[in-house]
C-alpha cells in the first residue's frame, strides 16, 4: 500500500474515467454544427431533428465531462503537490487559457445554443454551435500543449536556486510538435468515436423501423466521417510512434517488446511475459517491421529497452526505468486491432447503405460497436502515460518525487474508494440517461427543446 501507488491508481482511474466523456464531446460537437447549418440551408426538417437529437446527447456527455474534469484538477493540488510546485511556471499558462477562453467560450455559448433558438438571430444561433464546436477543440489544445510538454520538455531553463523549470520561450511551448501531433490524434479520435455512437444508435432505431429518414441520414454521415476519422487516426498514430522513436526511446521499445539493440529490428507478433511484465518467457517475431515502422525505411537501428536502461541509470542515477511492458505491449495491439476494424466496419456500413441496410438481420448487433471507440481511447491513454514511467516530466522528475510528502495510506484509501463511488454513480447516472434519450428518439427531444425555454423563464418570473 505504498503512497506513490495509490496516488498513481487515483489519477489514473479519474483520467480514464473523465476521458470517456472527453472525446464524445469533442467529435459529437462538429456533428451537431454541421447538422443544425444545414437546417438553416435546406429548411429540411429532417436536420433539424437530427440537431436537437444528438445535441441532447451532446449535453448530457458534456456535463458529466466537466464534473470530472473538476475533481481531477483536484488531484494537482491533493495528491501532486510536489509535482505541481515543479512545473507550476510552465502549465499555469496554458491551464488558465485553456479555463479562461476555451472553456467559457464552449459553455458559454452552448447555453446561448440551447436557449436561444427562436429568441435571436438565426445566423447567432448558429455561430453558437460553432463556437461550442471550436471551443471544445481550443480546450483540448491548451491540456494537450501542457501534457505535450510533459512527454517533451521545450521552451524552458532550470532555476539554478530551485531546480525548477521557469519558461522563457512561450512560442515553443505552443508549437512543441508532440502537442500538435497529439493534438490531431485527440481530435480524430474523437470524430471517430462520435461517429460509432451515432453508427450505434441509428442502428438500434432502424433496426425497429423508428424514424427512418432521421436515422439513416445519421448512419450514414457517421459512417462517411467514420471511415475518414479512422484512417487519420492510423496516419497521425504513425506519425506520433514515429515521433515518440526519437523522444522517448524507451517508450518505444517497451511498446514492441525490443529488449537488444536491433538494426534492423524485428516486430513481434505475440509476446509472453513473466510476473514481472518486464520479461519475455517466449516470442514470435517477423523482421525488419519495427524499423520500417519507426523510421519509414526497412534497415534504421531501434535500441532496446536493456541499453536504454543502462543509459539512463548512468545518466540520471541508479533505478529501474523500464515501464510495466504487458502494458504498453499490449495496449498498442488492442488499440490498433481495435482502430483497423473501426476502419473496416465503417467502410462496410457504407457499401450496406446502398445494399437496402433496412432489411439486415444484423443491424439489431450494431449498437455494440459503440464499444470499440473507448476501448481504442482508454488503451491509447494508457500507453501514453504509462510508457514514460518511471517519469511524471520526462527526463526531468520522477513520479515518486512527484506527490505529496505528507499523504498517508488512509488518507489516500478513503480518497480512492470515495473517488471510485461517485464516479461510480455519475456512469450510472451517465448511461442511464444517454439510453433514455437515445431510446426516446428525436420527437421527445424537439418536444423538449420547444417546453424547456417558457418554463424556464416561467420559474424566473
Amino acid at each position: 500500500m505504498d503512497p506513490t501507488l495509490l496516488s498513481r491508481w487515483q489519477f489514473g482511474l479519474t483520467t480514464i474515467y473523465h476521458f470517456f466523456f472527453v472525446p464524445l464531446t469533442l467529435g459529437l460537437g462538429w456533428f451537431v454544427a454541421f447538422m443544425q447549418t444545414r437546417y438553416y440551408q435546406t429548411r429540411d426538417e429532417t436536420f433539424h431533428k437530427m440537431a436537437k437529437f444528438w445535441g441532447k446527447l451532446f449535453l448530457i456527455n458534456f456535463a458529466i465531462g466537466v464534473v470530472t474534469g473538476i475533481v481531477q484538477e483536484f488531484q494537482f493540488g491533493m495528491n501532486w503537490s510536489e509535482y505541481s510546485r515543479f512545473v507550476g511556471d510552465i502549465f499555469g499558462a496554458p491551464l488558465a487559457i485553456e479555463a479562461l477562453m476555451a472553456f467559457f467560450l464552449e459553455s458559454t455559448f452552448l447555453g446561448v445554443w440551447i436557449f436561444g433558438e427562436g429568441k435571436i438571430p438565426e445566423k447567432m444561433h448558429l455561430a453558437s454551435i460553432w463556437l461550442v464546436a471550436i471551443g471544445s477543440g481550443l480546450s483540448a489544445l491548451w491540456i494537450l500543449l501542457a501534457n505535450g510538454w510533459m512527454q517533451h520538455p521545450v521552451g524552458y531553463v532550470l532555476d539554478p536556486v530551485t531546480g525548477r523549470p521557469m519558461l522563457n520561450d512561450f512560442y515553443a511551448l505552443i508549437t512543441n510538435q508532440k502537442a500538435w501531433i497529439f493534438f490531431w490524434h485527440t481530435i480524430s479520435a474523437g470524430l471517430a468515436t462520435a461517429s460509432f455512437v451515432i453508427l450505434g444508435i441509428s442502428a438500434y432505431h432502424m433496426a425497429r423501423k423508428k424514424d427512418l429518414k432521421v436515422f439513416r441520414a445519421s448512419f450514414q454521415m457517421a459512417a462517411i466521417v467514420g471511415l475518414i476519422a479512422g484512417v487519420l487516426v492510423f496516419l497521425v498514430g504513425h506519425t506520433q510512434g514515429q515521433f515518440v522513436y526519437r523522444t522517448q526511446p524507451m517508450k518505444m521499445a517497451s511498446i514492441e517488446a525490443l529488449w537488444k539493440t536491433e538494426k534492423p529490428a524485428s516486430f513481434s507478433l505475440i509476446t509472453i511475459f513473466d510476473l514481472t511484465g518486464k520479461r519475455e518467457v517466449w516470442s514470435l517475431r517477423l523482421p525488419v517491421i519495427t524499423s520500417f515502422l519507426a523510421c519509414n525505411n526497412f534497415q534504421c537501428e531501434v535500441r532496446g529497452v536493456d541499453d536504454i536502461q543502462a543509459e539512463y541509470a548512468g545518466k540520471y542515477g541508479p533505478g529501474d526505468y523500464i515501464p510495466l511492458m504487458v502494458v504498453t505491449y499490449w495496449g498498442f495491439r488492442f488499440m490498433m486491432t481495435v482502430g483497423f476494424a473501426m476502419i473496416a466496419l465503417s467502410a462496410y456500413f457504407l457499401w450496406a447503405l446502398s445494399h437496402g441496410i433496412e432489411r439486415a438481420r444484423w443491424l439489431k448487433w450494431v449498437p455494440w460497436v459503440i464499444l470499440l471507440p473507448y476501448i481504442g481511447n482508454a488503451t491509447g491513454w494508457m500507453i501514453t502515460e504509462m510508457g514514460r514511467q518511471p517519469w511524471i516530466v520526462q527526463g526531468l522528475l520522477t513520479v515518486k518525487d512527484g506527490i505529496s510528502p505528507n499523504l498517508t495510506t488512509t488518507d489516500l484509501l478513503i480518497s480512492l474508494i470515495g473517488f471510485v463511488l461517485l464516479y461510480g454513480i455519475l456512469a450510472a447516472a451517465d448511461v442511464h440517461l444517454m439510453k433514455k434519450y437515445a431510446i426516446a428518439g428525436p420527437d421527445a427531444a424537439m418536444r423538449e427543446s420547444v417546453d424547456l425555454s417558457p418554463s424556464v423563464i416561467g420559474s424566473q418570473d
